[in-house]
């Protein structure tokens, strides 16, 4: 059974000292009673909370070389990955960032991580046609256990985003989160509608698997996982990748310790496309 955690009253504020500028990011609040990984995760709406919450996210204060690859300004700008995967390791978080091949040591992203809590080593680095790809293994420094809080998992997600488009300007116009973080917005906006896929199905008896395909924005995965959560779907582990201006998420998903019924994936396919629809203009207008 899972064990209740104190409810977020007005979500996560990371204010690092090593920053000199923050940025706020809304999300949804709620109460939390559990995280990712073998534990189940639930979230409970509170009442009489404000609408919104905020998350601090640093800014480095300064460049340095080591942050740095190698490229012309003629080269094409490739688009930056960013993938959180909570599945191919039990004990840790597994972190992987790729920007072509103009990603230098990533001192000072590891450092940025290193003042939310966390400890962060740096596992593998390898090439292939894609780019430079760095892989990070980083669990919470009070613990020694993998990350499982969803708004750390986004305070994670957009520190990196946030490094990437301090030290490498460029990636501002291929990120969504250009928009709040960067120098140059992307050029082109993507229609949520459009750009919404969503798919369920079995993955065993225990537990199916939920892929959800759509335009990145701030606090997503919170805002995801608390939708879930609220049909009181467990949300057991996944992966959330950032490509670009696209967000790709995908859950081990669970109702009472078993895979989700037709019915009730139907249910959490229409609460998905409900959520994450693209905004009516009266709606808009408040």
């Amino acid at each position: 059974m899972a064990a209740a955690m104190p409810s977020l009253g007005l979500g996560v504020h990371l204010n690092c000292s090593y920053s000199s500028r923050n940025f706020t990011i809304p999300f949804s609040i709620g109460a939390l009673s559990k995280g990712f990984g073998t534990n189940r995760y639930y979230i409970i709406p509170k009442k009489s909370l404000l609408p919104s919450s905020t998350i601090f996210i640093p800014r480095a204060s300064s460049s340095t070389a080591v942050e740095d690859g190698n490229y012309s300004d003629t080269d094409t700008i490739p688009i930056p990955k960013v993938i959180i995967d909570q599945d191919s390791d039990p004990d840790a978080t597994v972190v992987e960032i790729t920007f072509g091949d103009r990603l230098g040591a990533l001192l000072d992203t590891m450092n940025a991580l290193k003042n939310l809590g966390l400890n962060v080593a740096k596992a593998n680095v390898y090439l292939d046609s894609s780019g430079k790809h760095n892989k990070f293994s980083i669990t919470k420094a009070d613990t020694g256990r993998k990350v499982e809080d969803p708004e750390l998992l986004e305070a994670i997600r957009l520190t990196i985003i946030n490094n990437l488009i301090q030290y490498h300007p460029e990636s501002s116009s291929q990120l969504a989160m250009g928009t709040a973080f960067g120098v140059e917005p992307p050029k082109q906006q993507i229609d949520v509608d459009i750009a919404t896929h969503i798919s369920i199905r079995d993955d065993g008896a225990d537990r199916s698997l939920l892929y959800v395909e759509t335009a990145d924005r701030p606090g997503l995965l919170v805002d995801l996982v608390k939708t879930i959560t609220d049909i009181n779907v467990a949300v057991e582990s996944g992966e959330f990748d950032t490509e670009g201006l696209l967000a790709k998420a995908t859950f081990h998903v669970s109702y009472r310790g078993k895979a989700l019924i037709k019915p009730l994936q139907q249910v959490l396919a229409n609460s998905l496309r409900y959520f994450l629809r693209r905004p009516s203009t009266e709606e808009a207008s408040f």
